[in-house]
């Protein structure tokens, strides 16, 4: 063993003696975390699944500590709060800890699986990204998957029966939350949260306020926003500032000056037959593309302005038959390490917290994208178990905790907003950063890491509250991604 390692274990050793343990949770112990270079600490607390049931069935909510690498640690740890609603933290936990290097010198980082994810009574079903691509974009067969996962899902011994998804809400995980920075021997917590992470901490700040030091909100996804009507507005806005911004430089204009009718045709040509070259074996492979499956294509690369660069050329190629870059740049982020979701609980959340607003939501379905979407999660959520929702749930209180909100102003899920009305909502104690050419989530973005270490690390609340975030606000929107072929015949 090198010294190096020999001084982590020795650190891991004097930090897992120091923890508190009882009767409802796990002695933390060494372990490994795949894609973390060093040992960790795992532990778990026991939860009830229905919190009014202490008695009843429970179950075991999982969690990772990151060890703070100096002696002389601070003793308020940073916990993270994922998205989706699905993802587990410590899946991410690799991807985000290079980010949170500074941060880990004196402080613990803390990653919990939210119930329902990763390891904490999960509610996973299949993994679709392997199947072909006619089944990934069928909605008919994407609800009766849904509806199969369910059966087997109210089989599991820690769910006992449909009734048990209706205890995976907001709401309860973030008293499980609070169960294990109590087991962690935190009087205060900085929460750093992503997405419908966000939400979460949102909800945590409002249960537990005394309990929050920090809180830095990465892409705003507010309990009122009902997600599958403002996913099509929100969609629609961010897909019409990409055409714009072609429109707007040069390159992309001269090399695609027929773009916004090359799209229009190719929505009035759906749904058709077509052939698509498989991106795993490259066997052309037949399937109905769909006006819904193609817009699915566009919808995620909007995520990212990188990808949403090779937007303009893949458009073009797919109104000229051609579908293998549209389908291999949809596919990008849904490959990366953490993208899968906990789709049971994704539903669990969404029916029961998003679906009852979609009566008095104000987003329209855009042009574009319409509102299949909606009709999708209406179809899932018809019949799925809904929790009970606290109507305080739907309210941002003002807060006196200093809180950093961050916005991409090319977000196709989570734009600014959305953290517009939280910000006002909080009070004076909130700060909205948006940096105009960004998609969603800015955490890894250019000089934004120092910044969140700057806001949590800040000594006195009024330091945090006045951090300088202007670093990060100039950063250009990528240049469209003009291939080789298409450059050429440009510049006769």
């Amino acid at each position: 063993m090198s010294s190096r390692s020999c001084a982590a274990a020795a650190l891991i050793a004097l930090v897992s003696a120091a923890m508190p343990s009882d009767a409802g949770a796990a002695p933390l112990a060494e372990c490994r975390v795949a894609g973390i270079a060093n040992s960790v600490l795992c532990g778990a607390v026991v939860r009830p699944l229905d919190p009014e049931r202490k008695a009843g069935a429970q179950i075991s909510v999982r969690y990772v500590v990151v060890p703070a690498v100096a002696r002389r640690k601070l003793p308020d740890p940073v916990f993270l709060l994922a998205g989706g609603p699905g993802q587990s933290a410590i899946a991410l936990a690799p991807t985000v800890m290079p980010l949170f290097a500074r941060l880990n010198n004196r402080r613990d980082i803390v990653f919990v699986d939210q119930r329902g994810t990763g390891q904490s009574a999960p509610l996973a079903c299949e993994d679709t990204r392997r199947e072909p691509l006619s089944e990934q974009s069928d909605p008919d067969l994407q609800v009766a998957r849904m509806l199969r996962c369910r059966a087997k899902l109210e089989k599991l011994p820690y769910v006992g029966g449909a009734s048990g998804l209706r205890f995976f809400t907001t709401t309860i995980a973030m008293q499980d939350l609070d169960a294990v920075r109590q087991e962690f021997g935190a009087e205060r917590i900085n929460l750093v949260a992503a997405s419908y992470g966000t939400r979460a901490a949102l909800e945590y700040l409002r249960q537990f306020p005394g309990a929050v030091r920090r809180s830095v909100l990465d892409g705003v996804a507010p309990p009122d926003m009902a997600l599958p009507a403002s996913f099509s507005n929100d969609g629609q806005a961010a897909f019409d500032a990409m055409l714009a911004a072609c429109e707007r430089e040069p390159t992309c204009a001269r090399t695609w000056p027929t773009l916004r009718a090359d799209w229009e045709g190719l929505l009035k040509s759906l749904p058709k037959a077509v052939v698509v070259r498989d991106a795993l074996t490259g066997e052309p492979t037949p399937l109905r593309l769909t006006r819904d499956g193609l817009l699915g294509m566009v919808r995620g690369p909007l995520y990212a302005p990188a990808l949403a660069a090779a937007l303009p050329s893949a458009i073009e190629a797919a109104a000229a038959g051609r579908y293998e870059a549209l389908v291999g740049i949809a596919s990008a982020l849904t490959s990366r390490k953490g993208s899968q979701l906990a789709m049971g609980m994704h539903f669990s959340v969404i029916c029961s917290e998003d679906m009852p607003l979609l009566a008095t939501a104000q987003d329209r379905p855009g042009a574009d994208f319409g509102d299949d979407f909606v009709r999708l999660y209406a179809r899932v959520c018809a019949d799925w178990p809904r929790g009970d929702v606290p109507p305080a749930f739907y309210r941002v209180a003002p807060t006196s905790s200093p809180t950093l909100l961050l916005s991409g102003g090319a977000d196709p899920a989570a734009p600014p907003r959305h953290a517009a009305r939280v910000a006002a909502a909080l009070g004076p104690a909130a700060q909205h950063v948006v940096v105009p050419n960004a998609g969603h989530g800015l955490m890894a973005i250019g000089c934004m890491r120092d910044v969140i270490f700057r806001f949590i690390d800040a000594n006195d609340d009024r330091e945090a509250t006045a951090v300088d975030a202007a670093c990060v606000k100039s950063i250009p929107r990528p240049p469209a991604f003009v291939p080789v072929a298409a450059a050429s015949q440009a510049g006769r």
